[in-house]
């Protein structure tokens, strides 16, 4: 007879709540973007899995702590606009790292036919 052990049964494991799940999703998901190429906001949360939340995925990208590994550069306004101001400390960021990577902006929007990340394309 095989035993059956409940997660919960674990002391070391805490339940995850559903925002720290949702949060993992999107992150996990965020880092799969290479370099090179972008992602709009709703594209990211859809292969996150997280549905139409695009509004949320901005919010909680803006939140993140400074020194973030994650590449939340390469995540962009629908039409692959930068909705960060020219000018202002992040998006100045963003332009020169976006720029690092090879990318051109034009008008403060990136070609997404060009730069657009398709996962079934670029995987492997």
């Amino acid at each position: 007879m095989t035993q059956r052990i409940s997660p919960l049964e674990n002391a070391n494991e805490v339940p995850l709540s559903a925002a720290e799940i949702r949060r993992t999703a999107l992150y996990s998901t965020l880092m799969q973007v290479p370099a090179g190429y972008v992602v709009t906001y709703g594209q990211l949360a859809e292969l996150a899995g997280l549905g139409r939340a695009a509004r949320w995925v901005g919010r909680t990208l803006s939140q993140l702590p400074e020194g973030s590994r994650l590449p939340w550069h390469r995540v962009l306004a629908a039409g692959g606009r930068i909705s960060l101001p020219a000018g202002s400390p992040s998006g100045d960021e963003q332009r020169a790292r976006l720029r690092s990577e090879g990318l051109s902006i034009v008008n403060s929007r990136v070609d997404l036919q060009r730069h657009g990340w398709r996962p079934i394309e670029h995987c492997g």
